[in-house]
């Protein structure tokens, strides 16, 4: 499914950054994320921004060319021609540096990759749900007498919401229900071939989300990133529970008893630890890590997370920690930072289309907010040391953990800088003679 971690460092065929170089020994799925482009629809989302801003700069450039241009033939300005071309010229590389790394997204970004061989660009997302089916299940055939990990990374229900014709108008919830709908059939195609090779009873299954609904995704007037209910804020917006607070839904017949609630705090962090005791190994003693193993909370055998703090970024910039105090139960949450949200009233940046990290688009609060989840988990009613006679007690251990987190840390480049978003020709993937990357695998076998 969708890797979303990319490929290449330095040259086009290093794959540094590819599944195989990482642990795993087969990949069938999209290296990068699933973009409005990959669908050509009319609103783009990769640097929207960024790219209007581009666009802006390109018709200054224009405007100013035609302006002397005519000037210089009626002999309203004495500019010589050397200028004029000078400035032709570079409006003309302006155009290209910008229109190449967004305007052939779909032909860049929108690539589907067996293995390190890629087999369709751009990807033929009619197919791709099927396609994608089709090599979890033929992988579960083909690994079914041995111990296997298959980790099935879904484009649904990603915008844009790819959704075959036989799940459109399904649902009284729109394309997004539709998408829902599709997605709960594959995993239940999934489930089936689990059963059906006998394998239920001895196979741990873990479902979640990697994060809440995207609110500013819109079509006119219809919602495409799903609802979070009474939970404030949605994806990317650093700590807002709106953002963060998906469900898990785990299944292991025979150990693990159906129907069972947990409602404790856990990360997705806690899937490496978890599979590594399924598997029999041991975690790395050289480094700190977040996660913990999720088999003593499923089976009983302890009654709380491991989790006493959770630190939630947007993108490098710490925004909220949340304390699950073990004494009382009690789980604060205090935000240090959060995005302003445009409109103020609406709860989501609709005219930035995405919450940012930092700079203008954040407020940053001194006091930080402080929160009590377990008695407002909408996240309504901001304690302060009036109102909350424990505040400055939980502010001063909260204060004293994020110095305890920064501890372990340990510094890398910034994978999110304006260089490393910039497209870059001498990486990129590219299944013919670049730059004509134009291909399709007629018979998809797995």
């Amino acid at each position: 499914g969708k890797w979303h971690m990319g490929v290449n460092c330095k040259t086009r065929h290093d794959h540094c950054h590819h599944p195989l170089n990482h642990g795993f020994d087969y990949f069938y799925g999209m290296p990068f994320t699933l973009l409005n482009e990959c669908q050509n629809t009319d609103d783009p989302e990769l640097a929207k921004s960024l790219q209007e801003t581009y666009w802006f700069y390109t018709q200054m450039i224009i405007l100013a060319v035609f302006t002397l241009v005519i000037g210089k033939l009626v002999n309203l300005f004495p500019v010589k021609w050397k200028i004029i071309i000078c400035l032709a010229i570079c409006g003309l590389l302006h155009f290209i540096s910008w229109f190449s790394s967004y305007g052939f997204t779909k032909y860049w970004n929108c690539i589907l990759m067996r293995n390190h061989d890629i087999i369709e660009q751009p990807m033929n997302l009619q197919k791709t749900t099927s396609n994608m089916l089709k090599e979890a299940i033929t992988f579960i055939e083909r690994n079914k007498h041995r111990p296997f990990l298959l980790f099935v990374s879904l484009l649904h229900v990603h915008t844009p919401l790819i959704t075959t014709e036989k799940f459109q108008g399904r649902s009284r919830h729109g394309l997004y229900g539709d998408n829902v709908e599709e997605m709960d059939w594959m995993v239940g195609r999934l489930l089936d071939v689990i059963d059906k090779e006998d394998l239920k009873n001895t196979t741990f299954i873990y479902f979640a989300s990697d994060h809440g609904g995207f609110l500013e995704a819109h079509r006119g007037n219809s919602q495409l990133g799903g609802w979070n209910g009474m939970y404030k804020g949605g994806k990317g917006m650093g700590g807002w529970e709106g953002g963060i607070r998906v469900p898990g839904i785990v299944r292991w017949p025979e150990v693990l008893p159906a129907g069972t609630v947990i409602d404790e705090p856990t990360s997705l962090m806690d899937i490496y630890p978890t599979v590594v005791q399924l598997a029999g190994g041991a975690v790395p003693q050289d480094r700190v890590l977040d996660g913990h193993t999720l088999l003593p909370l499923l089976k009983g055998t302890e009654r709380h997370s491991r989790h006493e703090f959770l630190f939630h970024y947007c993108g490098v910039f710490l925004h909220t920690v949340r304390w699950h105090q073990r004494d009382s139960g009690t789980i604060w949450k205090t935000h240090f930072a959060t995005p302003v949200f445009q409109p103020e009233t609406s709860g989501a940046c609709f005219k930035r289309g995405i919450c940012p990290c930092s700079g203008d688009g954040v407020a940053h609060h001194d006091p930080p907010l402080l929160f009590n989840l377990s008695q407002d988990p909408s996240e309504a009613n901001p304690l302060s040391a009036d109102t909350e006679p424990l505040f400055d007690t939980v502010m001063r251990r909260i204060r004293r953990a994020v110095e305890e987190h920064h501890r372990t840390l340990t510094p890398v480049p910034q994978q999110l800088s304006p260089y490393n978003n910039i497209w870059k020709p001498w990486l990129q993937p590219c299944c013919g003679m670049f730059p004509f990357c134009w291909c399709h695998e007629e018979n998809n076998k797995a």
